[in-house]
């Protein structure tokens, strides 16, 4: 699985060592992580600290909010590769909050990772991101606009086709 900050385009390989009860090991990047998941399912302790944490899933992603920072899970099937298309034709509110920015209007050309929307909730800020290369086809919400889970914020089309070359013409020289 691979492991992705919102408005970064860095990722991480993260495996599933172990898990036994509320404890679980995680390998990212190589590195072994161990943490303890409380009774009450909001709380982590990593090491010796205890951090916050809420998740939302969209789609073929995950995405976790834990203390300040937010990440987003997504399974990456190996030997495929999309060319064409989208990932997901729209952005949604993985949980209820407060739109504080829209990065882009409709009819902008985005990139996979590009930041899109931020809202707030929970007292956190998340970077909601295209998943694949798309065109913004609508933008339906505003800054300080409230939102509620799975409301759509931003609906996206498919990039334009690359030209080809064309079929007739003239004999190459």
């Amino acid at each position: 699985m691979k492991l992705r900050e919102p408005g970064r385009n860095r990722e991480c390989d993260v495996e599933i060592v172990a898990r036994d009860g509320s404890r679980i090991v995680a390998r990212i990047d190589g590195r072994e992580v161990s943490a303890e998941i409380e009774s009450d399912g909001r709380t982590i302790a990593l090491d010796d600290r205890r951090f916050h944490i809420a998740s939302a899933r969209r789609k073929d992603t995950i995405l976790v909010a834990v203390g300040p920072r937010s990440f987003e899970f997504v399974r990456v099937e190996e030997g495929r590769r999309r060319t064409h298309g989208l990932a997901a034709a729209e952005i949604t509110a993985p949980m209820p909050g407060k739109v504080l920015r829209v990065l882009v209007k409709e009819g902008d050309v985005v990139t996979a990772g590009q930041p899109l929307v931020v809202i707030e909730a929970m007292k956190m800020e998340t970077a909601l991101a295209a998943e694949s290369d798309a065109i913004v086809k609508r933008v339906s919400v505003a800054p300080g606009q409230m939102v509620d889970h799975g409301a759509i914020l931003i609906e996206l089309s498919p990039p334009a086709a690359s030209p080809s070359a064309p079929e007739s013409g003239p004999p190459a020289s």
